[in-house]
């Protein structure tokens, strides 16, 4: 087994200070780890990135590290960074590190793990060229799903604002559209569900996180998934069951190592 150390660039009111801290505190973290396989996960918002992880998680043991887990979780709770947070992705735009930085290290430093799965992150090229500095990235998988197909899915979620139930009209819609089913009462439609923001949130990804590909492809470690190896399950609306037949196909291999 090898022996790696983690590492990710911090921002703050003195950056060189914050991370020389951060490096320290994932190299004293990574150095008492031993590490099989590291895998990153890649893909638009919305992309299947949440669905595929889950399955990973379960069929080979990862230990999940997901930046919008972690997020969300601060936007439920109303701290501080999660009211930050939710300004931007109410917005359609990235959350900037700064507000995500500590939360990962965080994270991190709480568990032991043979497998580590990182679900969205790094999220910049300078996050995964510090990255690269302290630990060997054995595969990247990008998930590739079509804008519309995105924009379609999430623009379809209406929500009951007083009891939080979310109904999607492609799989679950309520028994009377714009109702929900127990009160009666309205639906919404929240503002980053709107058709417009999931466009800009998709455009900025593309903008801001797709150079990613191109830097784990020169690496060598690059493995791109659309599902149309399965035509069948993605006209049936199951593009993530296509992925995930081909993910393991890369992964069983891996894991048998």
């Amino acid at each position: 087994m090898k022996r790696t150390c983690v590492a990710i660039t911090g921002l703050g009111s003195n950056p060189d200070m914050f991370a020389r801290r951060a490096l320290q505190k994932f190299a004293n973290f990574a150095a008492q780890q031993r590490r099989d396989v590291t895998t990153i996960v890649m893909g638009p918002p919305g992309g299947g990135k949440g669905t595929i992880s889950k399955r990973m998680i379960k069929d080979y043991g990862y230990l999940h590290i997901s930046t919008g887990d972690i997020l969300r979780q601060h936007v439920r709770d109303k701290t501080p960074l999660g009211e930050k947070a939710a300004a931007f992705m109410n917005s359609g735009a990235l959350v900037p590190d700064q507000l995500v930085i500590q939360m990962v290290l965080d994270e991190l430093s709480k568990h032991k793990a043979e497998h580590v799965l990182f679900d969205g992150f790094p999220r910049t090229k300078a996050q995964a060229d510090e990255l690269d500095k302290h630990i060997k990235i054995d595969i990247a998988l990008n998930l590739e799903v079509p804008t519309e197909e995105i924009v379609s899915r999430i623009s379809g979620r209406w929500t009951h604002p007083a009891s939080g139930r979310v109904y999607a009209y492609d799989f679950n819609p309520p028994k009377v559209p714009g109702k929900d089913d127990v009160t009666g009462e309205p639906l919404i439609q929240r503002d980053d569900d709107k058709p417009e923001a999931v466009r800009k949130r998709l455009a900025t990804y593309a903008e801001q996180t797709a150079p990613l590909i191109k830097h784990y492809d020169d690496k060598g470690v690059l493995k791109s998934f659309t599902g149309d190896n399965k035509p069948d399950l993605v006209a049936a609306g199951r593009r993530s069951d296509a992925i995930y037949e081909a993910v393991k196909q890369v992964l069983d291999p891996l894991h048998k190592k």
